[in-house]
């Protein structure tokens, strides 16, 4: 069922985020991504970013990454890209390719889980203030097994909820 489109730039349009969460989330890492703050994200810094995540992408990946979001060409990803990129990913569950590439950013130790540990080093890694203990209960808020991990089918789940 179509859905009126919001402006990103609406700070009421909470649910734009998608799998980040509300826009103000969404904001806030498009920032972090945007490091000289021109309010774009260049290859260099898309590349940048995704590297500070602990992700080996090699620079035909980071280009092919680019060209998906950069819906209109201009080589750069402005925050309206970057929030229908997370609203897509949401909404259509972002195709396996999409999710295990996020799965696997947070997978530091490539075990095939999600620790604790391994959210809160990439936290960190973004400048979230955020305890061990915080990551903790993110980890068991979806931890469906009881294992104390998140594994990609826990992880797909929660991203494509709504």
């Amino acid at each position: 069922m179509p859905m009126a489109k919001k402006s990103v730039s609406d700070p009421s349009s909470t649910n734009l985020g998608g799998a980040l969460g509300s826009m103000d989330e969404v904001t806030k890492v498009f920032n972090k991504f945007d490091k000289n703050g021109d309010g774009k994200i260049s290859v260099n810094e898309l590349g940048d970013a995704l590297g500070e995540l602990g992700g080996k992408v090699s620079s035909d990946e980071v280009r092919r990454i680019m060209a998906e979001i950069d819906k209109d060409g201009d080589g750069f990803i402005d925050l309206d890209e970057f929030a229908e990129f997370h609203q897509d990913v949401s909404a259509t569950g972002g195709g396996n390719k999409d999710l295990q590439d996020a799965f696997d950013l947070y997978d530091i130790d490539k075990n095939g889980l999600i620790s604790a540990k391994e959210l809160h080093s990439v936290l960190k890694r973004l400048g979230e203030k955020c305890s061990l203990k915080d990551c903790c209960r993110m980890i068991s808020s979806v931890d469906v097994d009881g294992d104390g991990h998140v594994n990609f089918e826990e992880f797909k789940k929660m991203m494509t909820r709504s």
